[in-house]
């Protein structure tokens, strides 16, 4: 993807577009992206302070796999929600079970880097094309299924991303989050669909720089979830909710994601989808943005 001004798509204002129809008339594609992250103890953590090892930055991230993501499967399948987990790749090595558990459940897998210690906008286009198919390779060995999308760790890509994600059969992204819908992205003549990720909607910007607490979590997600429902009358909308196993899934905040799923989840016309779904949905209608 050569370097540009604007985006790799059209602009067209969601007010200019055809109305899109989601499975049995819904008003709200809901979809829940729990990221499933694996940090090697020997290299210094994102977000920690620069040592290593970093005890305390480490193993909180590494209560998420032993802990956390339980708690979030629980919650997940009491409201009949199926995730679509942004996985790292070394997860299916470093915690097995969390993938058997995820398996049982249906859940989804989009390929999200090796571990979040690597990101791959730092890579030269070698190295991240080995990272990237690495990943994609892994995740379909562990689970039977080739992921069919991709969310760049700490959702950072450079210009060389699109291009070698459609190279390893990619077909949708969620970096950008800049929409309530699915729109076509165009990389030099190949085609990628972007299912709308949340950057507001996410429990590390939440949690770790807002210092917003459970109950404000679960007010912002009711927020969010009213806007777009009352707007989905008109024409179909997506809801993300991204989550951290690590921060939602410690005993003070799980309940917090249990209240506001209930509360979605009591309105009728609440499609319960996992990424993959929404994107067949989406192309099903021919789009044209």
């Amino acid at each position: 993807m050569k370097p540009s001004r604007s985006g790799p798509f059209r602009y067209v204002p969601v007010v200019k577009r055809p109305p899109i129809q989601w499975p049995d008339g819904a008003r709200v594609a809901l979809w829940v992206a729990p990221n499933v992250e694996f940090f090697p103890f020997n290299q210094a953590v994102p977000f920690g302070i620069g040592i290593n090892p970093d005890v305390l930055a480490w193993s909180q991230r590494d209560y998420g796999g032993r802990v956390g993501v339980f708690r979030v499967m629980k919650v997940l399948a009491k409201h009949g929600v199926r995730a679509t987990v942004a996985l790292n790749a070394d997860v299916c090595d470093a915690y097995p079970e969390v993938i058997e558990e995820a398996l049982k459940l249906d859940w989804e897998f989009m390929g999200h880097g090796e571990t979040n210690s690597n990101m791959v906008d730092t890579m030269d286009v070698t190295e991240q094309r080995r990272a990237i198919a690495a990943t994609f390779d892994r995740i379909e060995k562990a689970t039977g299924t080739r992921p069919r999308g991709w969310l760049s760790p700490g959702v950072r890509m450079n210009w060389d991303t699109p291009d070698i994600l459609i190279d390893v059969g990619c077909e949708y992204y969620c970096d950008f989050v800049n929409d309530d819908q699915p729109y076509l992205m165009d990389v030099e003549g190949r085609r990628l669909v972007n299912v709308p990720y949340s950057s507001e909607m996410n429990d590390l910007p939440a949690f770790m720089r807002a210092n917003r607490t459970a109950e404000e979590f679960a007010t912002m997600i009711k927020r969010q979830f009213d806007v777009l429902y009352r707007e989905g009358e008109e024409s179909g909308r997506v809801m993300c909710i991204a989550l951290h196993p690590f921060l939602v899934g410690v005993p003070h905040r799980i309940d917090a994601l249990d209240d506001a799923l209930s509360y979605i989840c009591g309105h009728e016309g609440v499609w319960r989808a996992t990424a993959s779904e929404i994107l067949d949905a989406y192309l099903a209608t021919d789009p044209t943005v």
